[in-house]
């Protein structure tokens, strides 16, 4: 027998020595005994740690509001887990992640409020047409907290102000649109909408080079029409849920204590440029955390994701 020979039945050799033990050992990893107390308690239990995914819906009062996933607890999986500790325990139940049949996408065109409301998660919604001054150390203190906001920008600011959206873009927050010049979209048509939303997103995407997705009608005026023709434009319309009417001027605790005591499980939380949101910003958010909320991108918040 040549040497080549050899090599080559040594190898194919090994390979079906090791093909064999792989196998051996797959076999013995999914055994699975369903007369195993352990298995028997998983199945017993099992519905006390699944949920159900929810469909994206339109709500009479919120509006449109997105899905959650659900999950369903792998009991095979799971089985085969405990089985290697030699022990029931629920820390170790793996999941099957099952998405909702309806999302966001499938609904007809509707304003946005809120996340779902089995989310522990909050975000800030920053509304942008002035208060220059106060928008660098604003990024600064979400950044030192790690916290991503969504920033509506009026066209005309972004005109003036080319270097500040860039900053924000680039400390990787949000850019949305906050239409042109503070008008207010409640009474235009949908043309009139339309050309609005077209003359803010042309100055944004040139500053970004990101195609618009969430739209802030000014000071929350909106119509059927505006929705509709921000959604013809591929963007969601998004209102809020809790207001720190920071634009009044209150003192720090007045606005720290009117977020704390509406901030709920998906809320988007409104603010400005301003000098006592700057004040108040470090405080809120540790506030925030400390009622076991994650103060989330506004994408997450919306995503259907738990």
């Amino acid at each position: 027998m040549s040497f080549r020979l050899i090599v080559l039945f040594s190898v194919n050799l090994c390979f079906f020595i090791g093909f064999g033990m792989a196998f051996l050992t797959a076999d013995h990893v999914v055994t699975v005994n369903k007369e195993d107390t352990i298995y028997q308690k998983i199945q017993a239990e099992k519905e006390e740690f699944e949920w159900e995914a929810q469909d994206a819906k339109l709500d009479s009062v919120w509006k449109k509001t997105p899905g959650i996933v659900g999950r369903k607890v792998d009991v095979e999986a799971s089985y085969r887990k405990m089985q290697k500790h030699g022990k029931y325990n629920p820390e170790l139940y793996v999941y099957k992640l099952i998405k909702p049949e309806v999302s966001l996408e499938d609904l007809p065109a509707s304003p946005i409020y809120r996340g779902h409301p089995d989310k522990e998660s909050v975000s800030f919604l920053i509304n942008v047409s002035w208060g220059e001054e106060y928008i660098p150390d604003m990024v600064e203190i979400l950044n030192e907290h790690q916290v991503k906001a969504t920033f509506f920008i009026d066209g005309a600011f972004a005109n003036d102000f080319t270097h500040l959206v860039q900053m924000i873009e680039e400390e990787g927050h949000t850019i949305g649109s906050h239409g042109y010049r503070h008008k207010d979209m409640g009474r235009m048509t949908k043309e009139q909408a339309k050309a609005n939303l077209e003359q803010a997103d042309e100055l944004l995407f040139a500053l970004t080079k990101e195609k618009v997705k969430y739209f802030a009608p000014p000071s929350g005026s909106f119509n059927t029409a505006t929705v509709e023709a921000a959604d013809e434009m591929d963007m969601e319309t998004i209102l809020w849920t809790v207001d720190t009417i920071d634009w009044k001027k209150p003192t720090s605790d007045v606005l720290i204590t009117r977020v704390m005591n509406k901030v709920h499980n998906g809320a988007t939380i409104l603010m400005h440029p301003t000098e006592v949101t700057v004040e108040s910003l470090p405080v809120l958010i540790e506030q925030i955390k400390d009622k076991g909320y994650k103060l989330s991108s506004l994408q997450k918040l919306l995503s259907e994701e738990r």
